[in-house]
């Protein structure tokens, strides 16, 4: 008996050392990961329509890339025509081995905070391609700014392009879900989402508002073929500092990220994002250490995390957001 309850002890230890060492190396939470190794339900996606919104740049873009590669077809909106037009070459391009063609990509522009047009929106895509298997809530706003010093006028333009379009246009697209007894709702949250991040006050809230509705709407449709799937992406290469929001209304933060950041590329992302979708998963972690360890202690030991951000401090944790200290700077 002994003997065992030492094997046990033993196995443990490993196991604890192999999953601290773990939390230095990967890049995603331990589930993400093996099923970017070993899972073989990302193929699945071809065929699958996928709308994607906020593809014309960043995230979104990589995301339509990497789905052409595999041969899905996709729904691409955002408001920049021009851009949309150019990732669909892209997307052509990536996807020509797959066969695919011009019909299997459709162009769907549109301002998101514009909540009338989306079921018109909704209807283009059925009318065009009869379904809608994933959707892919990608468009968003950051922030940098003083939490005390924000305008609630930004709080609302942010819950407004964050939050409740994404929550106006899914409600449109959930009759078609209902009756198919299928459909993904995929949404690109952030590690915002899990934690408090400093001077991002309205961003944070809004990635959490995304998570309460949207774990609201997984226990209400469980067992009806309704799944979602909440991303949750740390520091990524994206063109987001530019049109983060600041703390005055209509003011926009125009920073731009530098090759030396300390960030994923936004094809890793894109990839690890698809494969969290293919195989629904709740909820994927995209993000290296720091970022991945501070992850799992705010989830599992909260109070010790939150204790331990106290003990880092702000300026740490902006660092390792933008690779700066100096990102927000005081009057």
């Amino acid at each position: 008996m002994s003997f065992f309850f030492d094997f046990c002890f033993l196995a443990f230890l490993l196991w604890l050392v192999i999953f601290v060492a773990s939390l230095f190396l990967l890049d995603g939470d331990w589930s993400l990961i093996f099923y970017a190794k070993f899972g073989k339900k990302i193929h699945d996606l071809k065929g699958q329509v996928i709308w994607i919104t906020g593809a014309s740049t960043g995230i979104g873009a990589s995301c339509a890339i990497e789905a052409a590669k595999l041969g899905a077809k996709l729904v691409l909106s955002a408001r920049n025509e021009t851009l949309l037009k150019e990732i669909k070459q892209k997307c052509l391009d990536a996807g020509s081995y797959q066969g695919l063609t011009g019909d299997d990509i459709l162009l769907l522009p549109m301002d998101l905070t514009k909540f009338d047009t989306h079921q018109n929106c909704v209807n283009k895509v059925l009318e065009h391609f009869g379904k809608i298997n994933v959707m892919l809530h990608n468009a968003g706003k950051s922030q940098r700014a003083r939490w005390e010093y924000t305008d609630l006028e930004v709080d609302k333009d942010v819950f407004n392009l964050n939050v409740f379009s994404v929550v106006n246009l899914s409600r449109c697209i959930m009759p078609h879900f209902m009756e198919r007894n299928s459909g993904t709702f995929a949404l690109m949250s952030s590690t915002a989402g899990k934690a408090g991040v400093p001077y991002s006050g309205s961003y944070t809230g809004s990635k959490h508002a995304l998570h309460g509705y949207f774990e609201s709407l997984r226990t209400e449709k469980m067992a009806t073929g309704i799944t979602v799937t909440m991303l949750c992406p740390g520091p990524t290469f994206s063109n987001l500092l530019a049109g983060a929001a600041t703390e005055k209304s209509g003011e926009a933060f125009n920073e731009s990220m530098r090759a030396s950041d300390k960030r994923m590329t936004s094809q890793r992302c894109a990839f690890l994002s698809l494969v969290a979708i293919a195989h629904q998963l709740e909820e994927a972690w995209i993000c290296f250490f720091p970022v991945l360890p501070l992850m799992y202690i705010s989830q599992y030991l909260p109070t010790i995390g939150k204790r331990l951000m106290a003990l880092i401090g702000p300026k740490f944790l902006m660092k390792v957001r933008d690779s700066r200290e100096d990102t927000i700077k005081s009057d």
